[in-house]
């Protein structure tokens, strides 16, 4: 068995600490050595003030994980890559497409791994939903991804900025799940923004795709549901209907209950980080990416009332 790779951990917010820091406790692959906040420390690992203290402070370190907000990832990944570390990106991988586009460049010329992660691929029924499309027709997708941004992004101002996606942060799942688990690529006609009247971002957001076959493929994301959350991809074929419900964890097919299963999301993404470093690879998938970007840049806004968290 291969030596554990040292990693350290840039951003040690929420996410990292709901999942990063868990996952890597539970993944043989790796061993965390280090972390990089301004605001926060870890248990028994050294923690320096920013990725550049980090860099310097540790000549063992041989990956780098970046948690931190998008709209400061650009810079961190390219001096993670000339340091000669492999890098993993939280979703979204960057801000624009370009930039997100110049790390691979710049990882593959370093010859380190660049890996652009989308954690809900990872979920337990969305393998199994690609394997029994593959071959079929189909005839509708629906995507319904409501959730209470007051639950999963408490106080955090950045999503609501240029560049911090607001609604597709977590719309950006569903989009990486349908492009994915579909076998065949779409394309954006129509989409419509709904923006508070004191933010940049969209908290809500209607999108209509098709493809080469006229399929529909609707979804609506809203990030103003409270009570239960709804996180439902519905596809529907000439041989019978798949549902991947609960972010992808329960698979349904005509109705029936195929699979259950748990929250393995994010070690799955280091287990496959590790394989992508051995193989000397990188996975840099923009497709998710490329539909908010056409949404923003093609959709109708809406102004809506003013939110305050």
């Amino acid at each position: 068995m291969s030596a554990p790779i040292r990693i350290g951990l840039v951003g040690i917010g929420k996410i990292a600490r709901d999942q990063h820091i868990p996952a890597l406790a539970h993944c043989d692959e790796f061993t965390l050595v280090a972390g990089a906040s301004r605001n926060a420390t870890l248990d028994g690992i050294t923690t320096f003030n920013d990725l550049d203290e980090m860099l310097a402070g540790n000549d063992e370190l041989q990956a780098i994980s970046l948690c931190t907000p998008p709209q400061v990832r650009y810079g961190q990944a390219r001096r993670a890559i000339e340091a000669g570390r492999h890098v993993f990106l939280e979703k979204p991988p960057g801000v624009t497409l370009s930039e997100v586009e110049d790390l691979y460049r710049r990882a593959h010329q370093a010859g380190v791994t660049l890996y652009a992660s989308w954690h809900a691929r990872e979920a337990a029924g969305v393998a199994q939903a690609r394997e029994w499309l593959v071959g079929r027709s189909i005839t509708r997708v629906d995507i319904q991804w409501r959730e209470d941004v007051r639950t999963w992004h408490p106080g955090q101002e950045w999503i609501w900025q240029p560049g911090g996606l607001g609604v597709f942060d977590p719309g950006i799942n569903a989009l990486s799940i349908v492009t994915h688990i579909l076998p065949m690529d779409f394309f954006l006609t129509r989409a419509r923004l709904e923006v508070p009247e004191n933010h940049q971002a969209p908290i809500g957001a209607t999108l209509d795709f098709t493809d080469a076959n006229d399929t529909p493929i609707h979804a609506d994301l809203d990030w103003r549901q409270t009570g239960p959350q709804t996180w439902r991809i519905t596809v529907e074929t000439r041989d019978g209907t798949l549902v991947l419900d609960e972010g992808g964890s329960k698979l349904f097919i005509d109705d029936e209950l195929v699979l259950d299963g748990d929250d393995v999301e994010y070690v799955g993404l280091y287990r496959h980080f590790a394989e992508l470093i051995r193989a000397g690879m990188c996975d840099v998938d923009i497709r998710p990416f490329r539909h908010v970007a056409d949404a923003f840049m093609m959709g109708e806004r809406v102004i809506v009332d003013a939110f305050h968290d």
